[in-house]
């Protein structure tokens, strides 16, 4: 089974609410991360930002939208923060939560480098209803791969994605959407038979990268270097 992606070029930067030493930091971090409900809402309250907060509130007003926690599965347990980020947004917000859709793999993205959130992609099932808003709600945002992956599934069903916030993550990655000429570059450094490669691994092309996974492989020195780096993840993985 291979996710399935649309181009993220019209895809509004995520809001992040803290920063990542602080989330990280944490009592209530690793608890919340492998399935503590109560740890998670004491992580949320201590790191959501009301600045955020008002940007949403700004960004969604007016709109029909649910909001979608991404339901991950840690090699310890379900993260629980996407979730109680999502209650916390619904009760601010006043929006509901549709918690129906889920990851069905475990992808170990938790501190794992580029590749291996390459080779390892986050696959989602569950009920869409065709026209309706939705917003993403998840803890971190890294290469952006989850969002994309749970965004694609969404829009693959008829469903329409406004956006995303996550606790916390690098602010370089919370812009998603991939600038076309760094796709452009891509393609000439790495050539067409690599993406070709990629979409009959993956089930997308290039143009459906996030811009930090985009930067990741256009930074590998070559072709060959990708294939056997994202095969050696992979097979690491079980995958």
């Amino acid at each position: 089974m291979k996710p399935h992606r649309v181009p993220l070029y019209d895809f509004p930067d995520v809001v992040l609410h803290a920063p990542e030493a602080v989330v990280k930091g944490h009592s209530q971090y690793r608890p919340a991360k492998i399935g503590d409900a109560l740890a998670a809402e004491a992580l949320v309250a201590d790191s959501i930002s009301d600045r955020a907060v008002e940007q949403l509130a700004v960004v969604l007003s007016g709109r029909a939208v649910v909001l979608v926690p991404i339901h991950a599965l840690e090699s310890e347990g379900v993260n629980e923060i996407p979730m109680a980020l999502a209650e916390e947004l619904s009760r601010r917000l006043e929006l509901p939560v549709h918690d129906a859709i889920v990851q069905l793999n475990s992808v170990g993205h938790t501190g794992a480098d580029g590749f291996t959130r390459l080779a390892n992609q986050a696959l989602f099932d569950g009920p869409v209803r065709g026209g309706q808003a939705y917003y993403l709600v998840d803890d971190f945002v890294g290469q952006g791969g989850t969002l994309a992956n749970l965004a694609g599934f969404i829009c693959g069903q008829g469903g329409e994605i406004l956006g995303a916030t996550v606790l916390t993550g690098k602010p370089y990655s919370a812009k998603l959407a991939p600038d076309e000429a760094q796709i452009r570059a891509l393609r000439a450094k790495h050539g067409a038979q690599l993406e070709e490669w990629w979409r009959q691994s993956f089930g997308f092309g290039f143009d459906c990268l996030t811009r930090s996974e985009a930067r990741y492989l256009e930074n590998t020195a070559d072709a060959d270097t990708i294939r056997s780096r994202v095969a050696a993840a992979g097979s690491a993985s079980g995958t």
